[in-house]
């Protein structure tokens, strides 16, 4: 007995659903979004920059993102591990060995230019420079007259120099020491807290230096001033690990950092 013809529409019809099921399975393999790791130094600038990146990330993009309070010291081996995806701005002076180590060596990529140009220095409120002009240029410290004006109970008879978190790369404590100045660095924790001791001094018009970078918003709120220290030059420089600068921080030309697995893990948001 001959079996009957399959008719040629079930032939279609059957291979259509065969192709549904298998469009349907491919797309419930699809490879998910790889979550995207961006690291939060301890400072306002850094935070601001990956909340902005996590919105656009998000919503335009799709993806997950992830901020990871971590300093600036920590990041770059964290990237070469591929536990970060990204880091957006990099200040370069006091790095010179991770850079050397990690982005020329190819285990971080160096993702290109942030936009800014960068500068640690020592300011003042400009009341302080206005009241002792010999102040605006660093020889004016060397007078223990001057130096006392800063001194605190916790600094005894040497000027109080204040810094910000501990983990900044900063060489003021070199600085001091190099150029004979009767100051000691005192370390506030934070950022945050610099600012509240800049806040308090300036409401009091009492007189204050400290560490502080450009740009920064702290100059839209207060008139300062940056003091003169002696010229940077790379060889002032260049042995800055055996605590020898005595000079001025240089410009730091910010950029941003990757683990070499973003640009193939998620190649838009490298982008």
């Amino acid at each position: 007995m001959k079996s009957k013809a399959i008719p040629k529409w079930w032939n279609l019809a059957g291979m259509l659903a065969v192709l549904a099921m298998l469009a349907s399975a491919c797309a419930g393999a699809a490879t998910p979004k790889p979550t995207i790791k961006l690291a939060e130094n301890p400072w306002s600038a850094s935070s601001l920059n990956v909340n902005v990146a996590k919105v656009l990330l998000e919503k335009n993009l799709g993806y997950t993102v992830e901020i990871v309070a971590i300093d600036e010291n920590a990041q770059f081996p964290a990237l070469a591990k591929g536990d970060l995806s990204a880091s957006l701005e990099v200040w370069p002076s006091g790095h010179a060995g991770d850079i050397k180590q990690y982005v020329d060596a190819g285990l971080v990529e160096n993702l290109g230019l942030l936009g800014p140009t960068g500068r640690i220095g020592w300011f003042m409120p400009a009341y302080v420079a206005e009241d002792h002009p010999e102040m605006k240029t660093w020889e004016g410290l060397k007078d223990p007259a001057i130096a006392k004006l800063f001194a605190t109970a916790e600094t005894g008879d040497k000027g109080q120099f204040i810094t910000g978190d501990p983990s900044y790369v900063q060489y003021d404590a070199d600085i001091i020491k190099n150029l004979g100045l009767n100051f000691q660095v005192v370390q506030s924790g934070s950022e945050q807290a610099l600012l509240s001791a800049l806040d308090a001094a300036y409401a009091r018009r009492q007189p204050i230096l400290f560490y502080l970078w450009t740009p920064h918003s702290a100059f839209n709120k207060y008139k300062l001033v940056k003091l003169d220290l002696p010229t940077y030059t790379d060889a002032c420089y260049a042995t800055a690990d055996q605590g020898t600068v005595a000079c001025d921080y240089p410009p730091d030309v910010l950029f941003k950092i990757a683990s070499p697995t973003l640009k193939t893990a998620a190649p838009d948001v490298a982008q």
